[in-house]
């Protein structure tokens, strides 16, 4: 198929005249290989190599693992499809993304794979979106969406069946294959079966002063390290008697990317999800 057709279609279901990103500001070290593009918006088509796609794969990050994974495989004339352009690592604090190897970047150019980035979009709420499929994943039945970010809507409020944080916890790890983090600040029983889920990072104040407001107890996310960057929010939630459940950043975030082998499926791609590890010390 057409790179352009493909590239047309993405920009068409998913990039919103109001959805913002800023990745392009700290990713000089690789601009040689980025294109005009993802220099402009941080968003869409980061590396422009390939004129025709016979088939996608999809990744939350672009790791040397998952690059590896691409090239090992043989192709040429495919496309990565990945949700960040950096490779999250919290071990690496402050510089917790990482630049895309080079030399890796120079063998996807010589072998015409191109790479596409969904960051923003992918986690503004929609059949694809990052804490859609995580909630869907857990079995929390969606009420509304929240939580305001780059101009888009990242966050679920939903329900569930289970009835206490403990329970929750190991439905969460049964779903991610790892374990999970609980941080009991409040009541174990979930609060009229309601519960708040933003994948990745949501561990932030102005999304649990949500929470709050809405009267739920439970919150469902990717990072909760006890570090400096979420001192306020963990205060918060100590406060509000709100209990912060985490499973990675990449493990909450991983079914959006294998729903979207579903898209490509759709437009007559061939597609396919490559895992990558966790980084359990988000946790």
């Amino acid at each position: 198929m057409e790179a352009k057709k493909i590239y047309k279609k993405l920009e068409e279901d998913f990039i919103f005249p109001s959805l913002s990103d800023d990745w392009f500001a700290d990713m000089g070290s690789v601009a040689d290989f980025l294109s005009d593009n993802f220099k402009q918006r941080s968003m869409g088509l980061v590396c422009d190599n390939a004129q025709e796609i016979e088939k996608v794969y999809t990744a939350v990050f672009p790791s040397d693992k998952i690059m590896r994974a691409v090239l090992d495989r043989g192709d040429t004339d495919v496309l990565l499809f990945v949700h960040h352009p950096q490779i999250w690592d919290i071990r690496m604090a402050p510089n917790v993304f990482q630049q895309m190897n080079k030399m890796l970047l120079q063998q996807f150019k010589e072998r015409r794979i191109s790479i596409y980035n969904l960051h923003t979009p992918l986690d503004n709420f929609g059949e694809y979106s990052t804490s859609a499929t995580l909630a869907g994943a857990l079995n929390v039945e969606i009420g509304k969406k929240f939580a305001p970010y780059n101009g888009g809507l990242c966050g679920v409020f939903g329900r569930v069946k289970i009835s206490t944080t403990q329970g929750l916890k190991e439905k969460i790890e049964s779903v991610v294959g790892h374990k999970a983090s609980l941080y009991q600040y409040g009541d174990e029983k979930i609060r009229n079966g309601m519960v708040a889920v933003v994948a990745g990072g949501g561990n932030i104040v102005d999304i649990l002063e949500e929470v709050a407001k809405e009267g739920i107890n439970v919150f469902i996310t990717g990072i909760t390290a006890k570090n400096d960057h979420s001192i306020d929010s963990r205060n918060f939630a100590k406060n509000n008697k709100i209990n912060i459940l985490g499973g990675t950043h990449y493990s909450t975030e991983k079914f959006s990317c294998i729903a979207m082998c579903e898209y490509f499926k759709k437009i007559g791609l061939y597609s396919e999800f490559i895992s990558d590890k966790p980084v359990l010390e988000d946790l």
